[in-house]
């Protein structure tokens, strides 16, 4: 584990990549600063990190009890 001179662990900033203070003291953990924070907030906001899903199914062709509830 990564320690800084005052003994606090350092992690990777998932932004930048730099060392980032893994502390309460650090109040953008797990990132290094506000901007990188920012960056990242940024990049949700404009869906650029996005969870991969299939596309919804046509109720027409689905589950004929869930059609029915549907109606």
């Amino acid at each position: 584990m990564k320690t800084n001179s005052q003994g606090q662990r350092l992690v990777r900033c998932p932004q930048c990549g730099g060392d980032s203070v893994f502390a309460p003291s650090n109040k953008w953990r797990p990132f290094c600063s506000e901007r990188c924070r920012q960056i990242d907030l940024g990049a949700w906001a404009s869906e650029s990190f996005r969870v991969p899903a299939a596309p919804p199914q046509d109720p027409d062709e689905g589950d004929p009890e869930r059609v029915a509830a549907l109606h």
